[in-house]
C-alpha cells in the first residue's frame, strides 16, 4: 500500500532532482568555466555534485519518510529512462552529461536496484542496501573530487580511493564489522575499471553483497 505521505515525499524528491540538474549545477558549471576550469573538469565535478546532492540525500531519507520500496524504486527508473532519452535523442544536459558514456543511467538504476533489494532481503534492515548507496554516491563522489583536482582529468588514483576509504569505512561502522568491511571493498573496488561494466555498478554490487552476506552467514557482524 502507498501513503499520500509517500506521494508528496516522492515528488518533493523528484522535484529536488531535477532543480539540482536542471538549474544548480548548470549554473555551477557556469561559474567553474568562468574561472578557468576547463569543460570536463566542471562537467565531472557536476557529476559528483549530483551525486551527493540528490543520490547521496535522497537514500539517507528514503529509510525515513518511505514505507516500501515502490516508489523510490519508480523514481529512480524514471530518471535513468529520462537520461537514457537525451543521450538517444543527442539533447544531453552538456553541464554534466558526456556523450562517450551513460554512467549517469546506470548510477539511476542502480541506486534504485540496491535499495530495493535491501529491502526485500534485509528482512526490515534498510541499512543492507542504502549503505551501498551511500558508498557509491558520496564516497564515489570524494574520490572522484580528489582525482580532478589533484589531475585535472578523469583518471584513476589511489589518492582518491584512499578518501573514498575514509569516508566509507567511518560510515560503514554504523552497520558494524561487517559496514567497515563492505566500504573498504567498496573503495577498492572502485579502482578497477572494465569496459563493460562501470564503478556506479561495481561499488554498490559488491558492497551489497559483502553486507548481504553477513546477514546471512555472520549476523553478529552487523551492529544493531
Amino acid at each position: 500500500m502507498i501513503y499520500v505521505e509517500e506521494i508528496a515525499a516522492s515528488i518533493l524528491l523528484l522535484l529536488w532532482v531535477v532543480f539540482v540538474i536542471t538549474f544548480l549545477t548548470k549554473n555551477l558549471y557556469r561559474v567553474m568555466v568562468k574561472r578557468g576550469l576547463e569543460h570536463y573538469v566542471a562537467v565531472y565535478y557536476n557529476r559528483k555534485v549530483i551525486h551527493i546532492l540528490t543520490g547521496g540525500l535522497c537514500a539517507a531519507l528514503v529509510p525515513v519518510v518511505f514505507k516500501s520500496f515502490i516508489l523510490p524504486l519508480s523514481m529512480s527508473l524514471l530518471l535513468a529512462a529520462f537520461l537514457l532519452y537525451n543521450h538517444r535523442k543527442a539533447k544531453i544536459m552538456r553541464w554534466f552529461q558526456t556523450e562517450d558514456n551513460t554512467y549517469e543511467v546506470s548510477f539511476c538504476i542502480m541506486w534504485g536496484l540496491i535499495i530495493s533489494l535491501g529491502w526485500i532481503l534485509g528482512d526490515g534492515d534498510f541499512r543492507i542496501g542504502i549503505m551501498p548507496v551511500i558508498f557509491m554516491s558520496v564516497g564515489d563522489a570524494i574520490t572522484g573530487i580528489v582525482r580532478n583536482a589533484i589531475y585535472k582529468r578523469r583518471t584513476k588514483s589511489w589518492w582518491g580511493n584512499l578518501a573514498m576509504a575514509v569516508f566509507s569505512i567511518n560510515v560503514g561502522i554504523i552497520v558494524g564489522v561487517a559496514g567497515v568491511i563492505a566500504g573498504a571493498v567498496a573503495s577498492l573496488v572502485e579502482h578497477l575499471e572494465f569496459k563493460i561494466i562501470d564503478d556506479n555498478v561495481l561499488v554498490p554490487a559488491t558492497s551489497f553483497l559483502v553486507l548481504l552476506l553477513a546477514k546471512m552467514l555472520a549476523p553478529w557482524s552487523l551492529a544493531l
